[in-house]
Order: C-alpha cells, then sequence, then structure tokens
C-alpha cells in the first residue's frame, strides 16, 4: 500500500507534465509564419459550386476543414464593392464603396503591407486585372477613388511591396502627366519585368520584383492566359521566401467579378477553375511548409449566379425545368449581398470559423501571427 501511495502520484505528475508539453507544443504550432490570403473576386458559393460541376478533377476547396462565412456590407451600403470589400480585409476597418486604404471619414489606415514590412515580414500581390485595380491597391494604396489608378501606380512605385505581378502598365509608361515610372521603380530598387515572368533563377539576388505583363488587365483564360495565375504565386512564393523569410502574399483571381458583370457564366466558370487551380498550387505549398497559414475568401458576390435546372419545351411548347441538367444563369449584372465563404488551413485555421464581418479577417490574421504586437 505505501509502495502504491509513492507510485501514484509520480504518474499523476508524469502524465500532466506530458499534457502540458502537449499544450505548450500545439501553441507554437499555431502560430503561422507565413500568410497567403487568396481573394476570388466576385465569388459567392454558386460560383464555387460551379468547380463541382464542370472540373474534371476534384476541386481543391474540398481539401479544407476550416470554414466560416463573412458579411460583406461596406459601412455606407447594403452591398460593397471591391475597393470597400478589400479595404477591410487589408485595412481591417469598414469604409465607403471606391475607397482604397482610408477610412470612412477619409483618412489613411495603415494596411497590413505596411504594418509587416516594419517587421522585416516580406510582402507580394499579385492579380490578373491591372496592379492598380481596386483589390491589389487596397493593400498598399492611399486614394479617395478607386478611379485614381495614375495614383496608385506612382504609389506601388514608392510602397513597400517585394514582389508584384500583373496587367496595367499603362498606368506607369503612358500616363497623362507624362512620367515614365518605369524609371522611378529603378531609382526605388525594384527589377521590373514588362515581357514574361521569369525563371526564380534570375530574379534571385533583386531586392525588389515586379512584372507588368499586359497593358490593362491580363488576358482571359478563354483567351489564352494560361497558368499565369498560378505560375506568378508560386514565383512569388520562392522570391518573398528565398532567405527563409516571413511573408504575406495576396493573390487575387480577379475576372470571376467581370464574367459575373458580363453575366457570361463560360469566362466565369473558366477565371473559377483557374482560381481552384491556384489554390491546389498553395496548398501543396503550404502541406509541405507546415508553417504556412492560407486563407481563401473573396469579397463579394458577382451576378446573383444560380446553377439553375435547364429550362426546356415539351412537344405541346410549355415549358418544364429539366433538373438532370444544369443551366447556368444570373439575376443581376451588378454585386449581392450574400454571406461570403472563407477556408482556411494551416496554423491558426480554426480562427476562421463561424460568422463575422469582412474586416476581422484582418485582425484575425494579426491574431493568429501575432504580427500586430
Amino acid at each position: 500500500m505505501n509502495l502504491k501511495k509513492i507510485v501514484i502520484p509520480f504518474i499523476v505528475l508524469g502524465l500532466t507534465s506530458c499534457k502540458s508539453t502537449t499544450s505548450v507544443n500545439k501553441e507554437i504550432n499555431n502560430t503561422p509564419k507565413n500568410v497567403i490570403l487568396l481573394i476570388s473576386d466576385g465569388t459567392g458559393l454558386s460560383q464555387i459550386s460551379s468547380a463541382y460541376y464542370y472540373k474534371d478533377s476534384t476541386p481543391n476547396y474540398s481539401r479544407f476543414e476550416n470554414i466560416g462565412l463573412i458579411k460583406t456590407s461596406s459601412s455606407q451600403q447594403d452591398i460593397t464593392d471591391s475597393a470597400a470589400g478589400a479595404t477591410a480585409f487589408s485595412c481591417g476597418v469598414k469604409t465607403y464603396n471606391g475607397a482604397i486604404g482610408v477610412a470612412n471619414d477619409s483618412t489613411n489606415v495603415e494596411n497590413i503591407i505596411e504594418l509587416v514590412s516594419s517587421k522585416n515580414i516580406k510582402t507580394g500581390v499579385i492579380a490578373t486585372l491591372a496592379i492598380t485595380h481596386a483589390t491589389p491597391a487596397s493593400f498598399y494604396g492611399h486614394t479617395l477613388s478607386r478611379d485614381s489608378q495614375e495614383k496608385i501606380a506612382l504609389q506601388l512605385t514608392q510602397s513597400r511591396v517585394d514582389f508584384f505581378a500583373g496587367g496595367g502598365l499603362k498606368y506607369f509608361n503612358d500616363r497623362k502627366d507624362g512620367q515614365n515610372l518605369l524609371k522611378t521603380f529603378e531609382e526605388n530598387e525594384f527589377d521590373v519585368n514588362t515581357n514574361a515572368l521569369s525563371d526564380f533563377s534570375t530574379i534571385e539576388s533583386s531586392k525588389k520584383v515586379g512584372f507588368l505583363l499586359s497593358k490593362e488587365g491580363m488576358p482571359t483564360m478563354e483567351e489564352g492566359r494560361g497558368d499565369f495565375l498560378s505560375n506568378a504565386t508560386e514565383l512569388g512564393i520562392q522570391f518573398l521566401n528565398k532567405d527563409n523569410s516571413s511573408f504575406f502574399l495576396m493573390s487575387e483571381g480577379s475576372q470571376i467579378d467581370w464574367g459575373g458583370h458580363a453575366n457570361n457564366a463560360s469566362w466565369l466558370i473558366s477565371e473559377l477553375i483557374d482560381f481552384d487551380n491556384l489554390i491546389g498550387k498553395v496548398l501543396d505549398f503550404a502541406e509541405k511548409d507546415g508553417n504556412t497559414l492560407v486563407v481563401v475568401t473573396s469579397d463579394h458576390e458577382t451576378g446573383g449566379f444560380t446553377l439553375a435546372a435547364k429550362k426546356k419545351k415539351r412537344e405541346d411548347g410549355s415549358e418544364y425545368r429539366d433538373y438532370s441538367e444544369i443551366d447556368p444563369t444570373f439575376s443581376t449584372g451588378g454585386h449581392s449581398a450574400t454571406l461570403i465563404p472563407v477556408f482556411a488551413y494551416g496554423p491558426g485555421s480554426e480562427e476562421f470559423k463561424g460568422v463575422y464581418e469582412n474586416n476581422a479577417i484582418f485582425h484575425k490574421i494579426l491574431k493568429v501571427t501575432n504580427w500586430g504586437n
């Protein structure tokens, strides 16, 4: 009996110690070193659902376990635009439609790239439209109107962004003020390529890198854009992570939104599938790396997109819905106020479950990374 009295406390102590150690390790593993934010502009649940019917392979959306929903209304409107939606992600504040990196009172707000760059964290932005367009601009720029793309272009040359890729060349070298901002890039230690994405070996020694590969937006997938989005993102990850640095990267599938505005289902679906391929590439990196948080979401839904049953006619002329065939349809040429899914993978991803406001994504990223401290 005396032996039991001696041994049992040690067993209990040992179990307690093991539990404590496991808890500490779990806490360490839940702090991501890197964050990749993927934004599919204009994408709601029906757009995502289309991948499950039109993609030849299993969609990469199926690889997520932690899923939430965001409310997307801007500060003054029930239905947001991309500028206010992206500013919520990049700056953590609700603002008015059209605003880039400014609060509802029009004052500048520090964005996540400015915040983390001061901590020696590398940063990048990628888009399939102009790099000066609303979503990417909100991660480095500050202007009262998203339409001020020449002003936004100048701000990019002066920004703390380390890597960027997209279109919009004309806002840098064909400007109303006559400035050639490609020279300004050089003065600010950017190596900018206007021809094609390069191999990592050719940019490895560069301090900052940019790619401006079309006059305005990049070509559509149907026009032969190919794997630009996935390749640019993979190149960006290589560059930002080259010295094993921590990094933040935002990559946008921009033209899902344009397909929705045009009520063009094939445009929309081809862009959505391209974005899903991007998700696969990023998750492959994150799974291998083990220290990267991946967050996938959208600023809003566009088009009131629906995967409806095909409308057909009988021999007598009466109409019916054929539930065995899908007919993608639209209810609007603009945006809608539907809740938007959030998918998260990696350390800290549990934080992104639930239903919350869109600007909470900014605060959740800072919370799980400790970048806000």
